[in-house]
């Protein structure tokens, strides 16, 4: 089953401007599924960066149940609180390693950039809304009702109402932010700067950084224990993860890993015990303990550079997003071991898993 859709995007705002950010034209609501998808567990929706589309499966057979064009470059996604709207990231900027940048890419699509709204019952996208300039990585506040997004090329981060579905604050920040997470409590969002190595703390009571932490080489991803007391941010370069006094915000500790590790996504199991970190080239995914802060077990062979991580509702299944090798992997966490390869769209990169 597959959806294609013609999109446009919404603009941006620059680093100075807070002035509200119109959103983009609903597409035409005649693309929809003919009839609700059943699936007989939870839905894994994947973002496939270079075939446009998300990948939706089927937890319970490990089958591709359907797929979905959303736009260019989908990169971030998650599902609103409530599961019933999936948003994800869109860029019309072309792919650049770090620092390629500054050679000249192709020019970029700024009417691509966007966050896509995808209607979870029927399956079509109903909006795209407006996100600033190259959003990679967003996250929602508890109650569904803002969003924070990393605008990678502009060095900020973007405050979108989903009330009004418009850019209600632009916060400057460092280079190249990218990993954004929001505290369970709601007061606090995280985003990492992979170019400056800080991860800046703002506070959403009213939009201001409020500290600014130091980190390992590149900071990739956070994640926080469901009681909002530490943290965990992944430092690709640096082989390391540190460990965060959420409260404090301040560092508490760093742990190192293997040497060929490339740490990147995370996922927190649903009792906080267990943080689980890809590692991107080094094709593994490690578990780290949160109360010890160690690493506990190693899952080899995981993939090619996976990335993006989730894991299901009842915590005994792991999914990947292997960009390289366009497939996800599926791992069981009591053994530890991939238990399954599920071909997707090209380039896979995130994973979201419904409750």
């Amino acid at each position: 089953m597959a959806i294609a859709l013609a999109l446009a995007a919404g603009g941006s705002c620059s680093k100075s401007e807070n002035k509200a950010e119109k959103p983009a034209p609903a597409p035409e609501p005649s693309a929809s599924v003919a009839a609700p998808l059943v699936t007989r567990g939870p839905r894994v929706y994947v973002s496939n960066e270079d075939s446009n589309d998300i990948s939706i499966i089927d937890s319970a057979t490990n089958t591709v149940a359907a797929t979905v064009f959303v736009g260019k470059r989908p990169r971030g996604i998650r599902l609103a609180p409530d599961g019933k709207t999936l948003y994800v990231a869109l860029s019309g900027s072309p792919k650049a390693p770090p620092g390629a940048r500054d050679a000249g890419p192709p020019p970029a699509d700024r009417r691509a950039d966007g966050i896509a709204a995808v209607d979870v019952a029927t399956l079509a996208v109903v909006r795209i809304l407006p996100s600033g300039r190259d959003p990679e990585s967003f996250d929602l506040t508890p109650d569904g009702k803002f969003m924070y997004v990393s605008n990678e090329e502009s060095a900020q981060a973007s405050l979108l109402d989903l009330t009004s579905w418009r850019v209600i604050k632009t916060i400057a920040l460092d280079e190249e932010p990218e990993g954004v997470a929001v505290k369970p409590a709601g007061d606090f969002v995280y985003v990492t700067s992979e170019a400056s190595n800080k991860v800046f703390a703002i506070a959403t009571s009213d939009n201001e950084v409020k500290a600014t932490i130091e980190t390992g080489p590149r900071p990739r991803g956070v994640v926080f224990t469901p009681d909002g007391a530490t943290g965990f941010i992944t430092e690709e370069q640096g082989a390391s993860i540190t460990v965060v006094d959420a409260k404090a915000h301040k560092a508490r500790t760093q742990i190192k890993l293997d040497a060929a590790a490339r740490p990147m996504g995370t996922a927190m199991s649903a009792d906080g015990k267990a943080v689980y970190v890809t590692t991107g080239r080094g094709k593994t995914v490690v578990y780290i303990d949160t109360a010890a802060s160690r690493v506990t077990q190693t899952v080899e062979d995981v993939g090619v550079r996976p990335w993006g991580i989730g894991v299901t509702p009842g915590g005994r299944k792991l999914y990947t997003a292997n960009g390289p090798s366009n497939d996800v992997s599926v791992i069981d966490v009591a053994a530890a071991k991939v238990e399954a390869r599920i071909p997707v769209g090209s380039l896979p990169w995130g994973i979201a898993i419904a409750k």
